[in-house]
């Protein structure tokens, strides 16, 4: 037999009226369900755990990051000392070649002008 109640307006909201309270009974015993509840503390220690998992991480990769800022301090400071000191045996270098350059250009001066004189004298001797 068919359910005449169901094609009728009211009857429909009627029913829909009891599914409404029936969910929310279900759902008012599932709140107060033990294995639930246990089940929601379960996950609040989990997401407590990961937080605090998540926090040292965090913390670990902070202290990394600064040991790694100085380092590169550290190495950046020994570079530019490395740098400093070539810099400055390359001056010196520079300056020992610079002189050395000079005696020898001052040598060849003297090596000139000895030759000089010579043949100076020697047109001289010539000439008496």
């Amino acid at each position: 037999m068919k359910n005449s109640n169901r094609d009728r307006f009211d009857g429909r909201l009627k029913n829909a009226s009891e599914a409404k309270k029936d969910l929310l009974k279900r759902f008012k015993a599932a709140a107060s369900d033990p294995e639930r509840l246990a089940k929601l503390a379960e996950r609040d220690e989990l997401a407590v755990a990961r937080e605090a998992e998540r926090k040292a991480d965090a913390e670990r990769l902070r202290q990394e990051q600064e040991a790694l800022a100085l380092q590169q301090a550290a190495d950046a400071e020994r570079e530019a000392a490395q740098s400093v000191e070539r810099e400055a045996a390359l001056a010196a270098e520079r300056a020992k070649a610079a002189e050395k350059e000079l005696e020898d250009f001052a040598a060849l001066e003297a090596e000139r002008k000895a030759e000089r004189d010579r043949r100076y004298a020697a047109r001289r001797a010539r000439k008496r």
